[in-house]
């Protein structure tokens, strides 16, 4: 019997998929539970429907993830900090720092944890890759002066 899992289900597949398990099965166990549907002409245009959402979302996120990085993309970000006498800063330039800098300059919503750089513990320009989406990244710089 075909059938529309409404729930994960151990051993058959996950929620949403379309399966096919034995008459028996479905009929005592997984159709009383709610567990599944069968997979009539409702529930499979259901399951295409719901797939098709996923798919569109997944496509703006993409399309936004690519023009945040088309943004980002070979700018230099500017920040300042003090230091000693050697030239050594005082503590160092995190990512949270470099998420912070770029989310004021540019207007963005970045997370330190997609940001990609070393501490940075003198004042120079540092070269800082950010992992905007998954396959979508973009390299930038941050230049750190007092």
């Amino acid at each position: 019997m075909k059938l529309v899992l409404l729930q994960d289900v151990k051993g058959l597949g996950k929620k949403g998929e379309l399966v096919t398990a034995s008459d028996g099965y479905a009929r005592n166990f997984l159709l009383p539970r709610k567990l599944a549907v069968e997979a009539d002409s409702q529930a499979m245009s259901e399951l295409k429907n719901r797939e098709n959402a996923v798919k569109h979302k997944l496509e703006t996120e993409l399309a936004a993830a690519k023009e945040t990085a088309a943004l980002l993309e070979g700018k230099t970000v500017k920040i300042s900090a003090k230091a000693g006498s050697a030239g050594k800063l005082f503590g160092s330039v995190t990512a949270k720092d470099v998420a912070q800098a770029i989310n004021t300059e540019f207007g963005t919503s970045l997370d330190k944890k997609k940001i990609v750089v070393d501490d940075i513990k003198s004042f120079g320009t540092y070269p800082v890759e950010i992992k905007v989406y998954n396959g979508v990244s973009a390299s930038m710089y941050v230049a750190v002066n007092e």
